[in-house]
């Protein structure tokens, strides 16, 4: 049985270490598929339980030299320690700061700035054989497990250097008269670079591109609960399911809940990304994370941790954060010869520069300022990155993408399939017209009356929709006795003070309708009334557009998407909603079969097609379609086949997912561009000469968060 597993990955330095664990186990025959996100530092992985467990998975990771600690469905993903800096990077930078000192006195001819060579070399000697070590480790594991990081580039550069310098310090014939040229700034800048550089990538990796952090701190750590009587400040983990919360204003919901008692408004846009209050009163729904934003409440937990809807949002963020687009290919590609090619690169710059020059030390530095500008990090971070932050993004706008595939084919979509019921409409009928027949002696508020109390001995969803309008008018509604069921007709009763009364079909009241210049009568469905036989009036119950409807089909067709409604309604029904919203493609009377084969038919044609849908008759066409949107809390089987959920029911919630992705894939392209346009200006630049190697360090540790920066950029992009 195919099994699925995430571990946390500890030790990875650049992409090449995710390449490398990756390679390890899909040769594996019990591994279905291997990835490793790099900037995630996750793995998922899928394989035969029945051959392997995932401890044994776990220990060829370590066998790789990297930690691998398994990621739990049950459990909440855990908050990220803040980034500090270490001892040994505070100890590197102070050394740094004397070398930095002379370097600035030799740009300005004060060459006596510069230490003297011995204490250089005691320094350097620090750095090289103590602070770098953590380097060494890494590059050596890297090269027994088959694959170079961006560890062997450094080591093989600093180490080098030192060791040139060292010579030229005591064996070169220059030593003795004091003119030996040592560069010991060289290795000890760029490790200090190199280790500022990490630092900042680790930082911006933990706190800045994941929201998951964002989200751990919508749950209290200390909740209000009522035991053995008394209200009593308690931690979060010792709630149980069951207990009594109490939530004041300005405090955070702790578990999923039905209110017991108390009111007010709460704040759940973490969730549905609407950022409207909704009002709670007894009877009603909590969710874990909302604000109360007004009044208190008394509420019942009912789920707790990762059951909660917040904790189940919270585990799907972390698994599609983990989960590799197709486009990172290009990089993984990239990466996996990237530092072979380097190193080539820098011997092929030594022999050249060397024969060139005749100077073997120009042509030592030229090469190790090769190696030390290369930087497969930039490579490997430009896709997760942008995926990481694009998913938070799309979370904060209440949508749930399943993986990065979805997310970026998502991005291609130019032609949206919609249901009409539930996804365009309300789902529910409402009364759209009403029709009192003249010299009847009834009015409009009578026919109300009488229609509701018949109907409201009935179930059917045209009775409550009519029972629910004269309410909402304030009526009173009279007594009906007798009331009988018709099948397939409608309903009488005896309604005190009138007479019988029938309401159902036009023919079932003796009812015929004039010719409306309304069009809503053509396509609503009737319900007729008469009393002692003689009609007196009708209503046309229609299923309401959703009030952002028109608003979303505008949306997706400024964006050049075109837009189709398919329904298992009448034609005339969904040709009546097309027209409203300006939609030219309308297809009624559609079976579920039909609904996939004319998805089919759009792929054929060269359309990359998205299906949103909430029901189980549209699970065919969600599982046909390039990407598919279900609607939270539909059936189940359309959750479970959709590539992303949706947690409004609104069809401009979908506009956002697929702005958001197009604008994370733009990110992303932006991100692969910069990393390969800085290798391939900045490597030649270093093998010519034009970069030292202290220079390079630093553009080096630069590269890997200037494409972090850009993709905390989604941030602030708006979705409109």
């Amino acid at each position: 049985m195919q099994q699925k597993v995430r571990f946390q990955i500890e030790g990875m330095t650049c992409q090449a270490c995710a390449s490398r664990i990756e390679k390890v186990l899909n040769k594996k025959d019990f591994v279905e598929s291997a990835g490793v996100n790099f900037a995630s530092e996750e793995a998922q992985v899928t394989f035969d339980d029945s051959k392997t467990s995932a401890a044994d998975i776990a220990k060829i990771i370590e066998k790789t030299g990297y930690g691998a600690k398994e990621k739990t469905e049950d459990a909440l993903p855990q908050p990220e320690e803040a980034a500090h800096v270490s001892w040994r990077l505070w100890l590197l930078l102070a050394i740094n700061i004397p070398f930095l000192i002379g370097m600035a006195g030799m740009m300005i001819g004060r060459h006596d700035w510069m230490i003297p060579p011995v204490w250089q070399f005691v320094l350097a000697s620090i750095v090289q054989l103590w602070l770098a070590i953590p380097f060494y480790k890494s590059a050596w594991a890297s090269i027994k497990g088959g694959l170079a990081n961006m560890d062997v580039l450094v080591t093989i550069g600093t180490v080098s250097i030192y060791l040139y310098s060292v010579y030229m310090l005591f064996f070169s014939p220059h030593a003795a008269n004091g003119m030996a040229h040592v560069y010991f700034e060289v290795g000890v800048m760029v490790i200090g670079f190199v280790s500022l550089g990490k630092f900042l990538e680790h930082r911006t990796k933990k706190s800045s591109l994941n929201s998951l952090g964002l989200l751990l701190k919508l749950t209290p750590t200390q909740v209000n609960v009522q035991r053995d009587g008394e209200w009593r400040q308690l931690p979060i983990d010792q709630v149980q399911i069951g207990d009594l919360i109490r939530a004041n204003h300005g405090e955070r919901i702790a578990a999923d809940g039905i209110i017991e008692s108390g009111s007010g408004w709460a704040d759940e846009s973490h969730l549905t990304g609407e950022s409207n209050p909704e009002e709670k009163k007894a009877g009603g729904k909590v969710l874990a994370g909302a604000l109360m934003t007004e009044g208190s409440v008394v509420y019942r937990a009912t789920q707790l941790g990762s059951q909660t809807l917040l904790g189940d949002m919270m585990n799907a963020l972390s698994e599609a954060q983990g989960s590799k687009a197709p486009i990172a290919r290009v990089a993984d590609k990239a990466a996996a010869v990237f530092v072979p090619t380097v190193v080539g690169i820098a011997l092929l710059t030594f022999i050249v520069t060397w024969l060139i020059k005749g100077d073997w030390t120009v042509a030592l530095m030229h090469a190790v300022a090769v190696l030390v500008i290369a930087c497969p990090c930039a490579l490997g971070l430009a896709t997760p990155a942008a995926i990481m932050v694009g998913m938070g993004k799309a979370v904060k706008h209440g949508i749930w993408f399943k993986d990065a595939a979805a997310m970026e084919e998502a991005a291609h979509v130019d032609a949206v399939v919609l249901d009409k019921t539930g996804t365009l409409t309300e789902g529910k009928p409402q009364v759209a017209a009403v029709y009192c027949v003249p010299d009847s002696g009834f009015d409009e508020d009578a026919l109300y009356r009488i229609a509701a109390a018949v109907e409201q001995n009935a179930a059917h969803p045209l009775a409550r929709a009519i029972v629910s309008a004269a309410q909402a008018r304030g009526l009173d509604i009279p007594t009906a006795q007798d009331a009988q069921t018709v099948v397939g007709a409608g309903i009488t009763a005896e309604v005190e003070g009138v007479g019988l009364v029938k309401a159902g079909k036009a023919e079932f009241a003796e009812l015929t309708l004039p010719k409306f210049s309304d069009g809503v009568w053509d396509i609503a469905s009737i319900v007729a009334v008469s009393v002692d036989n003689k009609p007196i009036g009708a209503f046309a119950l229609a299923d309401a557009l959703k009030a952002d409807t028109a608003e979303a089909i505008g949306r997706l067709k400024k964006h050049g998407i075109d837009v189709y409604i398919m329904s298992g309604d009448n034609q005339g029904t969904v040709e009546y909603v097309a027209k409203q919203l300006g939609i030219t493609h309308a297809f009624g009377n559609m079976s579920p079969r039909d609904k996939a084969a004319e998805v089919q038919k759009l792929k054929a044609a060269g359309k990359t097609v998205a299906m949103v849908g909430d029901g189980i008759n549209d699970a065919p066409a969600l599982a046909a379609a390039n990407v598919s949107f279900a609607m939270k809390g539909g059936a189940d089987v359309a959750e479970h086949t959709a590539s992303a959920t949706l947690m409004q029911h609104s069809v401009n919630q979908l506009a956002d997912a697929l702005l958001v992705s197009q604008a994370t894939l733009k990110n992303i392209k932006q991100n692969l561009f910069f990393a390969f346009f800085y290798n391939i200006l900045g490597i030649p630049l270093a093998a010519l000469g034009f970069l030292n190697p202290v220079i390079a360090g630093a553009a080096m540790a630069a590269s890997s968060v200037s494409v972090l920066s850009n993709a905390l950029r989604l941030k602030r992009v708006k979705i409109e």
